[in-house]
């Protein structure tokens, strides 16, 4: 699907363009709410807080695992935007042979260290069995996971994002129903929570198998193209394997919380894994509108336009910032009582720990809708360092402030370790941005007819706040072949003939 963001009003693309991405997010943050909401419910406090235990251990492992096969897919939409298909076809064998390799690897050894890693995150013994349990079936299924991710981004990587996104909404749907069935009447505990999650996904994966088979042969693998070379499998690996440390650097974070939360007893686990989905919902609009503004400024940033970037991503900053006001406000009046969605009246203490953790977040979402923006805005310029070095910064700070602030204050210490990562990212975002912005301004507008695009956000897992892994654009198939180059307009809708041939006439006016 083309998406233009190089004409029109600045504010107004951008919103647009994150409202499919805003779906997609509050699809998925909805399935973990409502996941909680029945496990809670149904059976208690004490498996809640079991499958909140083993949160960050399965971000660390599944969450490298997505990077990595999120970064199998760059390749196969260079190769698509290149209009070599014998290369793409060969990219998706070499990242197949490499996602179904970690997938044996996960599947083998997680469940054996799941119990061992539980205790060492010091996990209380009254939540172990169910956290061991959860966990076992989760990594016991993550080929589930690792495939839907896989093709969901190949199938991006040719510029449709529109059916991953139906596929994602129809697997959370069908997750919704069967954990409630699996953990109500069936009554299989927190392993049918678990497994209620490996089928719907499983399920997703022949979707998009059969989706592919009917729809995309330019992705039909053919017998000759799975004799991938060791160089093929090196040039997938040296992609994919920065996105998966990359998500394993966020993990580590998350981790430590997790450690001192577990400290501090079943009920401050409760309260964090309630206030995290609620948490998750509202962070949703805030996420997307940074991928938005990646996107946003990828596109312009190509198109030479650089006067349209620095009034998209000031006007944008003000939309989030705005945004997390909103969100702050609602989130702290009627934070409560959705957390008592998940446990009911019965555990007072439970819901005052929650409560408090929404307030202090939202209290500082305006520090979270900044740095998606300006973050979102630098990786669309193409910039890595800063981006990087951000989230060095917010693992640090969310450590520091989890053993230190989690000792002194006990919960309202751990849960300021977020909002404290967020301000240290900004206050290193807002001056790279500005240099970025002065650079910016002193750039002519040179504005070229570009060859139709299509933006390909190519993300891995998340916690707190997103990086943008990476950021494909890549050119559309046209009738009679794929245009190669951009095509150069004068100012005020003079002719001339660009590097690929092609006359255009556009005003350079948004």
């Amino acid at each position: 699907m083309t998406t233009p963001l190089t004409t029109g009003r600045p504010w107004r693309v951008i919103v647009l363009f994150s409202v499919p991405l805003l779906i997609g997010n509050v699809v998925q943050q909805l399935y973990h709410f409502v996941d909680a909401v029945v496990v809670g419910r149904r059976l208690g406090v004490d498996a809640l807080a079991a499958v909140g235990a083993t949160g960050s251990m399965l971000f660390l492992l599944l969450g490298f695992a997505w990077g990595l096969t999120s970064g199998f897919a760059i390749p196969t939409a260079q190769a698509f935007g290149a209009g070599d298909f014998r290369a793409v076809r060969r990219s998706v064998a070499a990242g197949t042979l490499l996602t179904a390799a970690c997938t044996v690897l996960l599947t083998v050894c997680a469940p054996l260290l799941s119990k061992p890693l539980l205790e060492l995150l010091q996990t209380p013994p009254e939540l172990m069995d169910d956290a061991v349990v959860f966990a076992q079936v989760s990594f016991l299924g993550a080929g589930a996971l690792m495939f839907f991710n896989y093709l969901s981004a190949i199938i991006r990587a040719i510029g449709d994002s529109r059916t991953p996104l139906v596929f994602l909404a129809l697997a959370c749907v069908l997750n919704v129903a069967l954990v409630i069935v699996m953990v109500g009447p069936l009554g299989w505990g927190v392993g049918g929570a678990a497994l209620a999650t490996v089928v719907s996904q499983a399920l997703s994966v022949l979707l998009c198998l059969e989706f592919v088979r009917r729809r995309m042969p330019v992705l039909h693998v053919q017998r000759d193209d799975w004799r991938v070379g060791r160089g093929e499998l090196s040039a997938h690996l040296r992609l994919g394997l920065p996105m998966g440390f990359q998500a394993s650097i966020i993990a580590i974070g998350t981790l430590v919380v997790q450690v001192a939360l577990n400290e501090l007893g079943a009920e401050a686990v409760a309260a964090y894994t309630a206030a995290s989905r609620v948490d998750g919902l509202a962070v949703a609009l805030l996420q997307s509108l940074g991928l938005a503004v990646s996107m946003y400024v990828a596109q312009n940033h190509g198109g030479g336009r650089p006067d349209r970037i620095m009034r998209g991503v000031s006007q944008a900053t003000w939309i989030a910032v705005g945004s997390a006001v909103v969100l702050g406000i609602l989130l702290i009046a009627f934070g409560a009582s959705l957390v008592r969605l998940f446990i009911g009246d019965g555990s007072g203490e439970v819901v005052d720990l929650a409560a408090q953790m929404l307030v202090i977040n939202g209290a500082s979402y305006w520090i979270l809708g900044i740095l998606f923006v300006l973050r979102g805005a630098l990786q669309g310029l193409g910039h890595t360092l800063i981006p990087t070095v951000t989230g060095v910064i917010e693992l640090v700070m969310r450590v520091g402030a989890a053993i230190v602030l989690g000792s002194i204050f006990g919960f309202i210490g751990v849960a300021a370790s977020n909002p404290l990562a967020w301000l240290g990212a900004v206050v290193v975002l807002v001056p790279a941005y500005l240099h970025a912005h002065r650079q910016l301004a002193k750039t002519p507008i040179t504005p070229m007819v570009m060859t139709p695009t299509t933006p390909i956000p190519v993300m891995g897992p998340t916690d707190g706040s997103m990086v943008v892994d990476a950021i494909v654009t890549q050119p559309i198939m046209l009738p009679g072949g794929v245009l190669t180059g951009p095509v150069s307009v004068a100012p005020r809708g003079r002719r001339r003939v660009g590097r690929a041939g092609v006359r255009a006439r556009r005003r350079t006016r948004d």
